[in-house]
């Protein structure tokens, strides 16, 4: 007989106290319950039940076969319904966790695209600049930028943006084009609030030299467009990535405060929990961003 017939037949009289109500349970005839139970006993060869005429009830032997015997059939029965789920389409509620900057710019112009291939999924995207976590806080994925911090989680990289220092022509006629690195100590600096690091800029030099400049910022504040913003009416040298400051650049409101200095260059992520099996909503839109920014590079914003 079927190991995992018998096995059902065994929990369930277990679980109902007795062949009657597990027969009712399984939709099987009470002597069938009977002969999958004394098969199972027979193969094991130890007995697994106390009869009675009032109750049945599991021996030693029996009770423990019975906790490893649950596990399998509850594995059993999560793998059947991943082969279900991962035939049917995508549905349910997906939220998303996404930076303010990048999710009101570039996720936000796109979902209406998504939702009208998808209509049985619905979005809940939180705008924010901290770090979430996605398991304790519910989240299904995030759209994170720069480099990951938890590796425990999966990833796959969606597209790419550069990081410039930018400033208005207007700053630049006013208080002179930095040349090098050092030079940034006597500008006025805009500074991203909510950096683990604190007002600190990573940046290569010319030579390949990794640099940090560590100076305090004239303005500082949590929201990129605001720093792109306060750049643009001629405040002060932002850092910025290109999905950012692109279309301020191309129309001539800001450009690059030092030139000759090579750009920074991020990924930009989905990540999501760990485990072999990828939600369909989840492997659904992670497979729509990456075809909506397909186009999109380090420089192409």
């Amino acid at each position: 007989m079927d190991r995992l017939t018998e096995m059902e037949a065994f929990a369930a009289v277990v679980d109902q106290g007795g062949f009657t109500d597990a027969a009712k349970k399984l939709g099987i005839s009470k002597s069938a319950v009977s002969k999958h139970v004394s098969s199972l006993e027979a193969r094991l060869g130890a007995r697994l039940l106390n009869r009675t005429t009032r109750r049945v009830s599991p021996t030693e032997i029996g009770l423990a076969y019975y906790d490893r015997a649950r596990r399998v059939l509850n594995d059993a029965g999560e793998a059947d319904a991943l082969v279900t789920s991962m035939q049917s389409a995508p549905s349910g509620l997906l939220r998303i966790s996404v930076a303010t900057d990048f999710g009101v710019n570039h996720l936000s112009p796109v979902l209406s695209d998504f939702l009208s291939d998808f209509p049985d999924i619905t979005v809940n995207m939180v705008l924010n600049n901290r770090y979430v976590e996605l398991i304790s806080e519910g989240f299904d994925m995030a759209v994170r930028i720069g480099e990951l911090e938890d590796s425990t989680l999966r990833a796959r990289k969606l597209t790419e943006t550069t990081k410039r220092m930018i400033a208005s022509p207007s700053y630049i006629q006013r208080y002179g084009r930095p040349q090098k690195i050092d030079d940034l100590n006597e500008h006025k600096l805009l500074h991203y609030s909510n950096q683990s690091s604190g007002n600190v800029w990573k940046l290569t030099a010319p030579s390949g030299e990794k640099r940090q400049v560590r100076t305090a910022g004239w303005l500082s504040v949590n929201d990129g467009q605001s720093l792109l913003n306060a750049a643009i009416s001629g405040l002060g040298i932002a850092y910025l990535p290109s999905f950012l400051y692109a279309e301020a650049m191309e129309k001539g409101l800001v450009e690059d405060a030092i030139p000759g200095l090579p750009s920074e260059t991020q990924g930009i992520y989905a990540v999501y929990p760990p485990g072999r099996f990828t939600q369909p909503k989840v492997r659904a839109f992670i497979d729509f961003l990456v075809h909506a920014f397909a186009e999109k590079g380090p420089n192409d914003w």
